[in-house]
């Protein structure tokens, strides 16, 4: 079968691989459908994680179930589903807690399209053929309502976005939320519409880049272009920043702009060993620095139900649409949101 490989900076092949097979009776093969570039697939494909080659390439998908193995009960043949990036078994004690993303039961990070984060190639989306394990607890129904192209997302960067939001705004109910743009492209502007549905008295989306702040007006978002020279948001301080900039620059704006005693959210660690970051500021201000992966199989469930009401919108953030066809050239593009759809299958 085809599979989009990482090779080096810059150079993303189609690769002829043995197509993946049954290991386990509760194993299920999917045949994606809609993938979608997270923000982080940008930044290996161009060099800058430094990690190294090859590997499959994707981990945000939607597709069509075409085998389970025996023992897989709630789905069969045909079953439209979204495929969560991270692998999780749902019966160990952090899956039992909610922390999907910390499985026990398989190696540290294992996730699609990201093999050196584990050590161990699960394949990626951008494939004619994935291998799930753990099919009952990893698989989630795609109602009709939500479309190929708008569920994919749903698998890591929206609910990466929604989960920045929500489990803040649970804390500081009707706060006023900052969203800070940056290299972490759609996680950002998910965060700020999540931000929006879920009750913020007022979202600030704050960016120097035009794309994206285009982007965020059509979501009905308060826009606020971002001057080089300024070290707070207009408007600080805010309860709650979320910091989606990638960068130790973007992270100081957030900190200064957060209001005593409030909380700022990364939404990524960062590609480099260490960062400067503001403890200065910081420890004046009194703030929660909150960061960590998404446990996106937890999330997914209420991501779904706002997306299937019409609130929350991931298509509104894709950039373009492409074929799998032409993976390969787009996935190194710069624009912000990229859905691959698998006319194949």
């Amino acid at each position: 079968m085809r599979q989009l490989t990482y090779v080096a900076p810059g150079d993303v092949q189609w690769h002829d691989v043995p197509a993946p097979t049954l290991q386990g009776e509760g194993e299920a093969l999917v045949r994606p459908v809609a993938v979608t570039r997270c923000d982080l697939d940008h930044a290996i494909v161009t060099g800058a994680t430094g990690w190294p080659g090859p590997f499959a390439l994707g981990h945000e998908m939607a597709g069509v179930v075409t085998d389970v193995g025996d023992g897989v009960r709630c789905f069969r043949p045909g079953d439209q589903v979204i495929v969560p990036f991270q692998i999780s078994c749902g019966e160990c004690d952090p899956c039992r807690r909610g922390l999907t993303g910390i499985c026990a039961s398989v190696p540290f990070r294992s996730s699609y399209g990201m093999a050196p984060l584990s050590g161990v190639e699960h394949g990626g989306a951008l494939s004619d053929l994935v291998r799930v394990p753990f099919a009952d607890h990893m698989l989630m129904l795609r109602p009709p309502e939500i479309t190929p192209a708008a569920a994919a997302g749903i698998a890591d960067n929206v609910s990466d976005g929604f989960r920045a939001a929500a489990t803040h705004l649970a804390a500081k109910p009707g706060a006023r939320v900052l969203v800070v743009g940056g290299r972490t492209q759609g996680v950002g502007l998910y965060a700020a519409q999540a931000a929006r549905i879920l009750g913020a008295a007022e979202v600030v989306y704050l960016d120097d880049d035009p794309a994206r702040l285009a982007l965020a007006r059509t979501l009905d978002i308060h826009v606020v272009e971002r001057r080089a020279d300024s070290s707070v948001a207009p408007g600080a301080p805010f309860p709650i920043t979320v910091d989606a900039s990638g960068t130790p620059d973007g992270l100081a704006v957030a900190i200064r702009s957060t209001a005593h005693g409030g909380i700022c959210h990364r939404t990524y660690g960062d590609v480099r060993p260490a960062t400067e970051v503001p403890l200065r500021d910081m420890y004046g201000i009194g703030l929660s620095l909150h960061l960590s992966r998404v446990h996106a199989r937890a999330v997914m469930p209420a991501v779904i139900d706002h997306v299937r009401g019409g609130a929350l919108r991931p298509e509104a953030v894709i950039s373009r649409t492409v074929p799998f066809t032409d993976a390969a050239e787009a996935i190194l593009e710069p624009t912000v949101k990229i859905v691959f759809m698998n006319h194949a299958a």
